[in-house]
């Protein structure tokens, strides 16, 4: 690596097809291992670590939480690094490995007690979601300052999420061929484990290596800085819950997302215990990867008919779905797969429109106060995300405990059987039907965004007039 040189007239080169998937590999690893985590944890936890559900969704929600506040810390220190190699990429770097290895020791089982394999447990959760954040936070700024050009950076984004779902799937299909060939089940996930830290670790350093050289001929490795002062975090919390509409996003998207990680993890008991499969791993790719299919049916309906008419639409089928699955019977694994394919247009719904619904909220936030604060709605939505998400992985683990769910054990009771259809069923229903209930007041119509952008642009326009009015 050069040091940052002087600045230059000369255009920057763009972006060659190679610089591109060079960027988008920085996030195969973490789409990689978060889906991972996503869907087998708790079940690793429970049946392979031998951990109680309720010791085991500790383990995930305290994870959670310790990453909700990990991550401004982390930027904060991103930030504020300063060396010849940049601000990003040496935290890159260095995460790189550690990132790896703390993934793969997540999935050792130690011959320990129960009370210290819930500590080590706990620790490394905490380890990894350290190393997580030091390797994605980073990689995520590059966005804006590897370029400044608008399509550059919808083509790296494009690079970067069509990156972070193939690492995604890539996961789980291992996890299925893996589940073929290996029987014995620690064995199984110690292997997954393994082949996904190296295959997350290597993407990360093919990321350095392809976009140094563009960052290095931008003058990118050390953005200016710049005198705006950072609203106090009492403020913060002011301006965004001031915003109703807001209010009202935050509810959608908590309320969908915390179905979704519900079914996520609850996936792997029902396919394992109700249905009596040999592995889950087919359902869950079936959720995952037609998910990246239908997001392309969202994108066209949501253009078509407007974001609440489409969230009615794809929330209303994964509902009617959901509820299916609780009256599914062991051997129509038929059943199971075409309702995991029906599930998945709901979850691109979740996926796209709350997001989607987000720039809408910051934009009337420029009208009423006339600032564009994107980071800190940006920020407060993937706070309160994860913070909710402690609490649903949480009450997963507390009601398979009530119930009687036995670890280890290969045949369950009634009641936990029971208990884990609830989950795959009515519990996701009403959480739905929740986010709906919010959808149908959600105050920014299309007939309002129209009549925002319509304000916003006469505010341009006065602006630049009273600007050349001023020279003159």
């Amino acid at each position: 690596m050069a040091s940052n040189p002087p600045s230059s007239t000369a255009a920057p080169a763009k972006f060659s097809l190679w610089g591109k998937l060079a960027f988008g590999a920085g996030d195969i690893g973490p789409g990689m291992t978060a889906n991972l985590l996503s869907f087998s944890f708790l079940i690793f936890l429970t049946t392979a670590a031998g951990l109680s559900p309720v010791a085991a969704g500790s383990v995930l929600a305290i994870g959670r939480i310790w990453d909700a506040f990990n991550d401004p810390f982390i930027g904060y220190l991103s930030d504020k690094t300063r060396t010849r190699w940049g601000r990003r990429y040496p935290w890159i770097v260095l995460g790189a490995i550690p990132f790896g290895v703390t993934f793969f020791l997540t999935w050792v089982v130690p011959d320990w007690g129960d009370a210290a394999r819930f500590w080590y447990y706990v620790v490394m959760s905490l380890l990894f979601q350290v190393f997580y954040t030091v390797v994605n936070l980073p990689y995520t700024t590059l966005t804006a300052e590897l370029t400044k050009d608008y399509d550059e950076r919808t083509e790296l984004t494009a690079f970067r999420l069509g990156s972070s779902l193939f690492g995604a799937i890539a996961a789980l299909g291992l996890g299925l061929v893996i589940a073929q060939v290996i029987a014995d089940q620690r064995q199984q996930y110690l292997v997954l484990g393994g082949i996904c830290a190296v295959l997350s670790v290597l993407p990360l350093l093919w990321c350095v290596w392809g976009t140094y050289p563009y960052a290095v001929q931008r003058n990118a490795l050390q953005p200016a800085d710049t005198d705006e002062a950072a609203l106090p975090f009492l403020q913060q919390i002011r301006v965004v819950f001031s915003n109703r509409a807001f209010v009202f996003v935050v509810g959608i998207y908590l309320f969908a997302w915390l179905a979704l990680q519900m079914t996520a993890s609850i996936i792997p008991f029902y396919a394992t215990f109700w249905m009596g499969l040999d592995s889950y791993f087919l359902a869950a790719l079936l959720v995952q990867g037609t998910a990246i299919l239908m997001m392309v049916v969202v994108n066209y309906l949501s253009r078509r008919l407007g974001k609440q008419e489409v969230f009615y639409i794809g929330i209303g089928t994964w509902i009617i779905a959901q509820i299916a699955l609780f009256f599914v019977q062991p051997g129509q694994v038929a059943a199971l797969y075409l309702l995991c394919i029906v599930i998945s247009f709901g979850v691109a719904t979740a996926y796209v429109v709350p997001w989607a619904m987000l720039p809408d909220v910051i934009e009337l936030d420029e009208i009423k106060t006339g600032q564009r604060r994107e980071g800190i709605f940006y920020a407060f939505m993937t706070l309160l995300q994860k913070v909710g998400l402690a609490l649903g992985l949480f009450l997963v683990g507390l009601a398979l405990q009530s119930s009687g769910f036995v670890s280890e054990a290969a045949q369950q009771s009634d009641s936990a059987l029971l208990a884990i259809r609830v989950f795959i069923g009515p519990v996701p229903m009403v959480l739905l039907a929740m986010s709906v209930l919010l959808t149908r007041f959600y105050p920014i119509t299309r007939q309002m965004h129209e009549e925002m952008l319509l304000q916003l642009a006469e505010r341009d326009r006065v602006q630049k007039q009273d600007d050349i009015d001023g020279v003159r």
